[in-house]
């Protein structure tokens, strides 16, 4: 018999299916096993019971990965107040963050109700979980979304400030002469994460959720960018030049 701090110990190896993903199976082993033994009271209350091994690493990684996007929003949000030397500006564009990740969360229920449906036509099924491998896009993400925004609204403000044009030609000129390269930004990313993302194939489980989420989330802050947001940034522009006045 095993001993752990001078109590007998025994352990239980648990391996899950390919198809569930860790994080899912430690909640179905503490809820639908370890949970339901003691509510049968074949587990008495004297005995203890922890999940070590990966799921360990996993709740470390968890907690790791919730500083990691704190850290991020704080390191994107200083960089763009450098670069615009205004506190406010990087705000507007750091709204496109969250639209982003709603994106990406779309995109990959969409992805997993479309690739349930491919059997039917003699297809091999797709599915991604949302696993923390997934969860890891939306660093990536965050850094790669605010990319278009910031053409979008520096134009803008060179436009007004500099040029002296009227805050909605300003913001108007800006997405006319920023379209190209922020459709050309957007088409060539998605092509390069696309055969990642629909092609299945061996070795291409492990990625597909990260390319999945910042694939998704590029094309919904795309969307975003050329549409919601330069109706912001003429509100923020007008509201900045009635605050001067």
């Amino acid at each position: 018999m095993r001993r752990v701090d001078g109590r007998r110990t025994v352990t239980l190896n648990i391996i899950p299916p390919q198809d569930i993903p860790l994080e899912q199976g430690v909640q179905i082993v503490m809820s639908d096993v370890v949970g339901d033994l003691r509510d049968q009271g074949v587990i008495p209350a004297d005995i203890t019971t922890s999940i070590s091994g990966a799921a360990d690493q996993l709740a470390a990684t968890q907690a790791e990965l919730s500083t990691n996007y704190i850290v991020a929003l704080v390191i994107i949000y200083l960089l763009l107040v450098a670069i615009f030397s205004h506190w406010g500006y990087p705000l507007l564009i750091m709204a496109t963050i969250p639209l982003g990740v709603a994106g990406g969360l779309i995109g990959l229920a969409l992805m997993n109700g479309v690739g349930s449906l491919l059997p039917l036509f003699g297809l091999r099924e797709l599915h991604q979980p949302f696993d923390m491998i997934t969860m890891l896009g939306f660093l990536i993400l965050m850094g790669t979304v605010v990319n278009n925004p910031i053409l979008i609204v520096h134009r803008s403000v060179e436009n007004a400030r500099e040029a002296g044009k009227n805050i909605v030609e300003a913001v108007k000129e800006a997405v006319d002469s920023r379209i190209r390269p922020i459709a050309i930004a957007t088409i060539t990313t998605g092509c390069g994460l696309s055969p990642l993302v629909f092609i299945p194939g061996e070795g291409t489980e492990l990625y597909r959720g990260v390319g999945a989420i910042v694939l998704f989330g590029l094309i919904g802050a795309t969307l975003v960018t050329l549409t919601t947001l330069p109706a912001l940034t003429v509100m923020v522009l007008k509201i900045r030049e009635r605050w001067r006045q």
